[in-house]
């Protein structure tokens, strides 16, 4: 392989829940799901017979072709948005979805784009040139022009850039890769009028907080808006690789055939994984499980003293530490078989399957308070 991930620390055989071993059979909690992909752990019965059935069905069609499963999983999603008149495509990743809404976007006439600083939206060219990361995106300038950034949860910023010249504005409703940052409800609302008065589409990129990661099923919603995009993935496929790009409202034009395709978007196999996905939240309510394991940490957390923040929604958690010790302190949690994430040296970012237990969540509470502890010394 080639070395874009460096060396990896672990090498993974099986999961089984809430749980991950490696080739030498040893035993790690998973508070991070793939980043925020295995949203109802690893391995779970209803996904793996959903697999196994569909894969002695039909593996694939092209989309020359409809299948079931795709038909199925496309009316789960609009009925998901609340908007009857909402269309899908399926992709296989976010960078793809995101790739979508942007060709869709030069459909309006306009070319101008408006991200946000510190965003992310993927690594192919156009979602890199829309991600608000300079050290991403300045290697491999020159990216596609006329996007330009805002800062985020600013609306002063907001309204000084949208114009009648901009053809779309796209966000995040939590800036996962950045840092977990939260913005203000009312900052998504002024998005959304100033896009409404202007005739510009707002893109809402929910690959990480999507599929009930922040407590509702794309994280938008805790604002009251309504989108004119949504892109998804990560949790999507529960586990295999499916991007959606949904179109809601009338203001945001529709593909036409032959204007863009995807040969392995929507495969039978990970549509029928995304149902069991679904399903399962549904079943076993993990939208409110989402948001009582954000209590669970704000309330056991918060006051510790190593601790500065716990930022976030749902079971997609920023921990902010008052030194720079969050890689360390990762490192030592994988050692004493817990894996976390990091997005600087004094975040950590934790993203637990939705239906993790209540006693995980214990061991691993007592497990970090201790290494924060041991390294507050």
């Amino acid at each position: 392989m080639q070395d874009n991930y460096g060396t990896p620390s672990l090498a993974l055989a099986r999961g089984k829940g809430s749980h991950l071993y490696d080739v030498e059979g040893n035993k790690y909690l998973d508070m991070l799901s793939g980043i925020a992909t295995t949203t109802i752990g690893h391995s779970h019965p209803s996904v793996t017979r959903a697999i196994s059935k569909q894969s002695k069905k039909l593996g694939h069609t092209s989309n020359l072709y409809a299948h079931q499963p795709g038909l199925e999983l496309a009316a789960q999603l609009i009925e998901m948005t609340g908007e009857k008149n909402s269309r899908v495509f399926f992709c296989n990743s976010g960078a793809e979805a995101n790739e979508a809404a942007l060709k869709l976007s030069r459909l309006t006439g306009r070319t101008k784009i408006l991200s946000t600083v510190g965003s992310f939206h993927g690594r192919t060219m156009g979602s890199l040139s829309m991600t608000g990361q300079p050290s991403k995106r300045d290697p491999f300038k020159p990216v596609i022009s006329g996007v330009e950034f805002i800062e985020y949860n600013d609306i002063e910023s907001a309204k000084k850039a949208i114009s009648e010249q901009v053809a779309m504005v796209i966000v995040e409703p939590i800036q996962g890769e950045n840092g977990v940052i939260t913005p203000s409800p009312e900052y998504l609302r002024e998005l959304r009028r100033l896009t409404n008065k202007y005739g510009v589409l707002l893109a809402i990129d929910a690959v990480q907080t999507g599929m009930g990661r922040t407590g509702e099923w794309f994280g938008y919603e805790h604002t009251g808006i309504t989108p004119d995009l949504i892109t998804l993935a990560k949790g999507l496929g529960g586990g295999l690789p499916l991007g959606a790009m949904i179109r809601l409202g009338s203001k945001a034009p529709y593909f036409t055939p032959g204007s863009h395709g995807s040969t392995f978007g929507g495969n039978p196999i990970a549509c029928a994984a995304s149902l069991a996905t679904i399903s399962v939240i549904r079943k076993e309510k993990l939208l409110a499980r989402a948001n009582s394991i954000f209590e669970f940490f704000q309330s056991n957390l918060n006051q510790h003293p190593s601790i500065e923040l716990i930022r976030g929604q749902g079971a997609l958690i920023g921990i902010l530490l008052k030194k720079p010790q969050a890689k360390l302190i990762a490192q030592d949690l994988k050692l004493n078989g817990v894996l976390v994430g990091t997005t600087s040296e004094y975040l950590i970012r934790i993203a637990p399957p939705l239906n993790i237990s209540q006693r995980e969540l214990n061991f691993f509470l007592k497990i970090f308070t201790k290494r924060l502890n041991s390294h507050a010394l």
